[in-house]
């Protein structure tokens, strides 16, 4: 039983681990950029999920109130804000 639940965990770990992130072209940067900016945030990483899920990341983002990560769907509408 063991075995199986070790075996479960690593094909889990291994299987997550496949994906990367893009980084996404100038276009999508500045539309990322833009949409950060109207929350009063600003600099940040930039990502573009390559799951085939359209979701944009903007990763330690600098605000008044701290420092958060950005969730953009694909039409760069915000739709997560967690803080960092």
């Amino acid at each position: 039983m063991k075995r199986i639940l070790a075996a479960a965990a690593v094909l889990a770990f291994c299987s997550g681990a496949a994906f990367a992130d893009d980084k996404p072209t100038d276009d999508e940067a500045a539309k990322i950029k833009a949409a950060v900016a109207a929350w009063g945030c600003e600099g940040g990483s930039y990502e573009k999920e390559t799951e085939g899920s359209g979701v944009f990341e903007a990763e330690d983002v600098k605000c008044k109130s701290g420092q958060y990560d950005f969730r953009l769907d694909k039409d760069f509408k915000v739709f997560v804000i967690t803080k960092d």
